[in-house]
């Protein structure tokens, strides 16, 4: 169900100070959004989505700048979800936002529907970049950062990547150029739930040491528990405070954060969850009291 509170920013206002009880409040029911959204689509991705709740929260409802009906508006912060297959979590939150029908999630991947499996920009604007082919989120955020310093804009931009994602060398182009440039007004954040789509990360294809990568190309690093709101809120603020050089925000979370049978696993990647389990899913969510969810 909705969830009263302001939405972001007000335009041309400062970040509210941060209620985290009601920050809390929504992290709960946007996982319960994720799950039935994906549950009816019969298709989707719930652990990156779940992994990414804290972060999303935090954005849209304490620091983001937007205007409510006006995704377009020119002086909105721009939010640019790399990994693509998570764009339940944006969805959720618009929902919970106001900008979009509760009902409208259940219609997830369906034929004609706004709410595409990845971000679809020219049919829902909302969505900043049609992302999903992995590692290509960031260049496209340092290009809006670029326009903003260019066209003397007040608005930040903000990307938010895979950790699989970071195996792709295009990240790797972007983050020298983000550095080479000091392009203060793009934040990234890793979402590091270390399991990707075959496995493990570090398996796979090891990051580290991530942080010193960024910082090797010039990055501001913070590494924070990215399921954890009273660690977010504050990485993000000090992010656009940091001046003559990009920040990232290492965010160490866990895969389907919230549903036990779901967490750390990549069989959850991308497989939607029956009917019985998303009895189970909601359950545990809706048991929680929302600390550290």
């Amino acid at each position: 169900m909705p969830v009263s509170l302001s939405a972001g920013t007000a335009a041309g206002g400062s970040p509210p100070a941060a209620d985290y009880a009601a920050l809390q409040r929504i992290t709960r029911t946007m996982r319960e959004h994720i799950l039935e959204m994906i549950a009816a689509a019969g298709s989707g991705h719930p652990g990156g989505s779940l992994s990414a709740v804290e972060i999303v929260t935090a954005l849209y409802f304490h620091k983001l700048r937007w205007k409510k009906g006006e995704p377009t508006w020119p002086a909105r912060d721009r939010f640019v979800i790399s990994k693509g297959h998570g764009v339940p979590v944006v969805y959720a939150a618009l929902a919970i936002a106001g900008e979009i029908p509760v009902d409208e999630l259940r219609t997830l991947r369906r034929l004609g529907s706004r709410l595409q499996g990845h971000p679809d920009h020219a049919g829902f604007p909302w969505m900043e970049a049609a992302t999903g082919s992995l590692g290509q989120g960031l260049s496209i955020a340092l290009g809006m950062a670029l326009a903003s310093r260019l066209d003397g804009a007040p608005y930040h931009v903000y990307a938010l990547l895979g950790d699989g994602e970071c195996q792709a060398g295009q990240v790797w182009e972007a983050a020298m150029a983000a550095g080479k440039y000091g392009v203060h007004e793009l934040t990234t954040i890793v979402d590091y739930n270390k399991v990707q789509l075959d496995g493990l990360v570090k398996d796979i294809l090891d990051l580290e040491p991530l942080r010193d990568k960024f910082a090797s190309f010039g990055w501001s690093v913070l590494e924070i528990d990215g399921n954890d709101l009273p660690a977010v809120v504050p990485a993000l603020d000090q992010a656009t405070a940091t001046r003559g050089k990009p920040t990232v925000i290492i965010a160490h979370t866990t895969k389907g954060k919230g549903v036990s049978f779901m967490e750390g696993t990549h069989k959850w990647h991308g497989v939607a969850p029956n009917d019985e389990e998303l009895a189970r899913a909601l359950a545990e969510v809706r048991g929680t009291d929302g600390q550290g969810s």
